[in-house]
């Protein structure tokens, strides 16, 4: 299980983000985080993942095992399609038939016979095309805590929809915490954590 206690996150002014987190998370298990814009969601992901120094309190994820954030904008690395949907791993990572198998069940059946087209990817892509990458990843490295930071915000909402029925499909031993806005991801998440601009929260 992942443990946060007593969690108090701060701006790097000293000013109080987020105060006395509490939560428990079991592998299995799918969390979504909401609230207002600014209110801190973002910064409790980067505290998580271990990265945002600013605050106090104890977070715990059970060691050895895969974790993977995604963020709302996934790094492409220049090269060739292969390399920017496999990243950080190698091209033996995975089999080109399995790639456009995922690719194909991502809604990015017009890209898969590109995979050895070198190009810029990032400026290549639409944004949208850009995050189902990122869960054609996540379904290729099937870690065991998926972390999603409006990870579909520039994907309309069947697709959406579509995405995290295959996260649910694909990885169903994955724990997965999501941030969004949307309410239409209630539906694909067991719990709800809401952040106020006050720094409170609830857990529902």
């Amino acid at each position: 299980s992942l443990h946060v206690h007593q969690l108090q996150i701060d701006l790097p002014n000293g000013e109080e983000l987020l105060k006395g987190l509490q939560l428990t998370i079991h592998q299995g298990d799918s969390l979504l985080i909401m609230g207002p814009s600014g209110c801190g969601k973002s910064t409790l992901m980067r505290t998580l993942a271990g990265i945002w120094p600013f605050g106090q309190g104890g977070v715990s994820i059970p060691a050895e095992q895969k974790l993977l954030f995604l963020p709302q904008r996934s790094y492409l690395p220049l090269g060739t399609l292969r390399d920017s949907v496999l990243y950080p791993y190698k091209e033996d990572f995975a089999t080109d038939e399995k790639i456009r198998s995922v690719m194909e069940l991502c809604k990015l059946e017009d890209l898969v016979d590109k995979l050895d087209q070198v190009e810029d990817w990032s400026h290549v892509l639409s944004f949208g095309e850009q995050q189902r990458i990122a869960f054609v990843r996540a379904i290729l490295q099937q870690p065991d805590w998926l972390f999603l930071d409006e990870a579909t915000s520039a994907i309309d909402e069947i697709t959406e929809a579509h995405l995290y029925q295959l996260l649910h499909s694909q990885l169903n031993a994955t724990t997965i915490i999501s941030v969004g806005h949307r309410n239409t991801l209630v539906n694909y998440h067991k719990h709800k954590l809401i952040i106020d601009d006050t720094g409170s929260w609830r857990l529902e």
